[in-house]
């Protein structure tokens, strides 16, 4: 039984082969389609859970299960640690993601999650924006400018005819090449300030890595009374990006509602200011349309229903397009179920 094996090298080979765009376009669609299709009582989606340290550098290592009953079982782990960049120019998040077949145990596909959280959080972003956003929204912001803020402009270019996008970062560096980092979206990139994106945008993303209790990462000032605000960055208890007195004056839309309340923006809040999660925004869309027109915050702490649905895409191009590798990982080759040595040979027993 043997093992699909989808490196970064494979996952940029079906990119090359389908485009980048068609792949977010395709990926939006399909979790759109899914979440708006989702059975509680078919799949099952545990918060995550993990573990927090600080030598030797401060860290975050987390697991994301999801349960297909009578399927699969699809397993992210991904690690949050702020300081790659600077230490060791690498992501401030690293994954990988794994599914598993039920009826077995057996590990059917190993892949990168590096690249598919961002993509598939940028995803998540543009299906929230297109319920509670403005539908004649030409000014996008972007607070932070790391990995995320990529593809939170790349997915949101898919849906919005923007005609241009204000950032802004602590880092100099990070404002600075984001023009080049995002030219592909064909829309005037422009450093900013906090103050002035706030106050411009029709959407806003807040992409930052700030520390616990460091929060918010701008002040509650002027802007278009419909904003809409994807809220990003928050992913761990004492983590926020929003001023409290937005959130208070917002349709608040939860991702994961479980996991929102302990990590995300919706910890600054009592259940009863807390609005519909993305299941029920999906799912009743019409019934929101009016929020366009209001100030709202999608809250997105990271659902592992979307590693899912971004896995499974890669896998099936994969198939299609005979990319990636199998590697017999487990020990599964022996005839004797019972007997763990008999994989070894008569030679190598004799000489233990």
């Amino acid at each position: 039984m043997k093992t699909l094996i989808l490196s970064i090298n494979d996952i940029r080979d079906i990119i090359i082969e389908i485009g980048l765009n068609s792949l977010m376009d395709e990926l939006i669609t399909r979790m759109e389609l899914a979440i708006f299709e989702f059975d509680p009582d078919k799949t099952i989606v545990p918060a995550r859970d993990g573990f927090e340290y600080h030598e030797p550098n401060s860290g975050l290592l987390e697991w994301m299960p999801l349960l297909q009953i009578g399927e699969r079982v699809t397993m992210k782990v991904v690690s949050y640690h702020p300081s790659n960049p600077a230490l060791q120019n690498i992501p401030t998040i690293v994954s990988s993601i794994g599914t598993f077949d039920i009826t077995n145990g057996h590990l059917v596909a190993l892949a990168d999650a590096t690249f598919l959280t961002s993509f598939r959080t940028g995803a998540a972003s543009a299906i929230a924006s297109k319920v509670l956003g403005h539908p004649k929204s030409r000014t996008i912001g972007i607070i932070g400018c790391g990995a995320q803020a990529v593809t939170q402009l790349h997915a949101l270019s898919r849906v919005f005819e923007f005609d241009k996008g204000l950032v802004y970062d602590i880092d100099p560096d990070a404002s600075e090449s984001m023009p080049t980092r995002a030219g592909f979206t064909d829309m005037e990139i422009e450093v900013s300030t906090p103050k002035e994106i706030v106050r411009y945008s029709d959407i806003l993303c807040t992409t930052t890595s700030v520390g616990k209790g460091e929060g918010p990462v701008f002040k509650n000032i002027d802007h278009k009374s419909w904003l809409h605000i994807n809220a990003v960055g928050s992913d761990f208890p004492g983590k926020f990006e929003i001023p409290v007195s937005l959130l208070k004056r917002s349709l608040v839309c939860p991702d994961f509602l479980l996991q929102a309340r302990k990590e995300g923006e919706c910890q600054q809040l009592h259940g009863d200011e807390i609005g519909p999660d993305m299941v029920h925004l999906v799912q009743n869309r019409q019934k929101y349309f009016d929020a366009r027109n209001q100030l709202s915050v999608f809250d997105s702490t990271g659902w592992a229903f979307e590693d899912k649905i971004a896995l499974d895409m890669f896998i099936e191009y994969a198939a299609k397009l005979d990319i990636g590798t199998s590697i017999q990982i487990e020990s599964t080759i022996s005839g004797d179920p019972k007997n763990p040595y008999e994989f070894l040979n008569e030679v190598i027993l004799q000489n233990c």
